[in-house]
C-alpha cells in the first residue's frame, strides 16, 4: 500500500467535475479530476488549497486549508500590486 500526500489547488470546474492540480515541493506534479460533490463545500471555488492524501492512487482524504488559500491569494495580490506600481524602464519610456 502506497500513501502519498500532496497539496492540491482547484484549477477549475468543468460541469460537475473539479480539476485539481497536485503539487509536491512547490511544483505541479499531476492533475486529479473529481466529482464536484467530493470537494468540501467551503473549498468549492477556484484556487482553493486542499491537503490531498492518496492511497494506491485513490483519494482517501481531502481537507480544505483555509489559511494557505488566504495566504496564496494575498501573495498573488501583492505581486500584482508591485507589478502595477513598477516605474517604466528606460526602453518603455522612449
Amino acid at each position: 500500500m502506497t500513501t502519498q500526500q500532496f497539496t492540491g489547488v482547484i484549477d477549475r470546474f468543468e460541469d460537475d467535475l473539479a480539476v485539481i492540480l497536485l503539487e509536491a515541493n512547490g511544483e505541479v506534479v499531476d492533475e486529479l479530476v473529481l466529482e464536484r460533490e467530493a470537494i468540501p463545500t467551503e473549498a468549492a471555488h477556484p484556487d482553493a488549497v486542499l491537503e490531498v492524501t492518496l492511497v494506491d492512487g485513490e483519494v482517501t482524504d481531502l481537507s480544505y486549508d483555509a489559511t494557505e488559500t488566504t495566504d496564496r491569494k494575498n501573495r498573488a495580490q501583492s505581486r500584482f500590486d508591485r507589478l502595477a506600481e513598477r516605474p517604466p524602464s528606460e526602453d518603455e519610456s522612449q
